[in-house]
């Protein structure tokens, strides 16, 4: 049964890259994201024990989960300034929670596998860094499914709910807008500012549906919705698939858009599911 202290499951952006970490123009692009997310802990029940990232930037054949004591950084981006690859997150795995994670995925007849030696990508420890700087809360990370089903990905975060009651914050990492020519292409971008709007709308109508099976439903048709496929091109949507993840995790709890702001002049939003 839930609890006072059940813990919410989450869908943030992880920005561009380093972005919260280095010099921008113009100079405040990151600073309401980087605000929202530096304030995330204030706003949780109670501190977590643990917290599980699925992250847009980690794709496997099958389910698979971080089992690392001591996980490395990936620094998986590039052209960034060279201080960017030596900042630090050193938060400890979790090798007990994974093989909770495995266990409750595998009941709900998920295929799954664990990786002991894959660090963190940047789609956990760049969040993280700002979330929880002190990086005294173990974090273990579990992998996107590579075909990419919504339905998989969703299903997955409902077999995995009952963490939210022992303790464990549920974090899918991703971006609600991902269509790179919106943020490089000038001549694009009125269009795609356009599109960003359309998309989010339409999701955050859809995550504040109170019904869950409708909620899901919507979901599982999202290629439908306005502007989808421009908001996340065809096998683009690894930054969209989180969210399901964090869908699926608030079960019966309501779902409502807790960030929202424009990021060059793209719409950029963040959502919870629960308390």
């Amino acid at each position: 049964m839930p609890t006072h202290s059940r813990l919410p499951s989450l869908f943030i952006p992880h920005g561009g890259g380093p972005c919260f970490f280095m010099a921008w123009e113009p100079a405040d692009t990151w600073t309401a994201m980087a605000r929202y997310l530096g304030h995330i802990a204030d706003t949780l029940p109670t501190r977590p024990r643990a917290i599980l990232v699925v992250s847009a930037h980690w794709e496997a054949p099958a389910f698979t989960v971080g089992s690392g004591t001591q996980p490395d950084l990936i620094y998986d981006y590039f052209g960034f300034p060279p201080h960017t690859y030596e900042l630090t997150y050193p938060a400890r795995g979790n090798p007990v929670l994974a093989e909770r994670v495995r266990s409750l995925l595998d009941q709900a007849g998920f295929e799954t596998a664990s990786d002991p030696v894959r660090g963190y990508d940047h789609g956990v420890f760049i969040p993280l860094k700002v979330t929880f700087p002190e990086a005294d809360i173990p974090v273990v990370q579990l992998s996107l499914r590579a075909d990419y089903s919504p339905r998989a990905h969703f299903d997955a975060g409902r077999a995995l709910a009952p963490l939210r009651d022992e303790g464990v914050l549920i974090v899918g990492s991703g971006m609600s807008f991902h269509n790179m020519r919106g943020f490089r292409e000038p001549s694009f971008r009125a269009a795609a500012h356009d599109m960003a709007e359309d998309f989010d709308a339409w999701l955050s109508g859809v995550i504040a549906e109170p019904d869950p099976d409708r909620r899901r439903d919507a979901l599982m048709r999202w290629e439908q919705a306005p502007s989808a496929r421009l908001a996340h091109p065809p096998r683009g949507e690894e930054h969209l698939l989180p969210l399901f993840v964090a869908a699926g995790a608030g079960g019966e709890d309501a779902g409502h858009r807790d960030f929202s702001e424009l990021v060059m002049n793209m719409r950029i939003s963040g959502y919870r599911f629960g308390a």
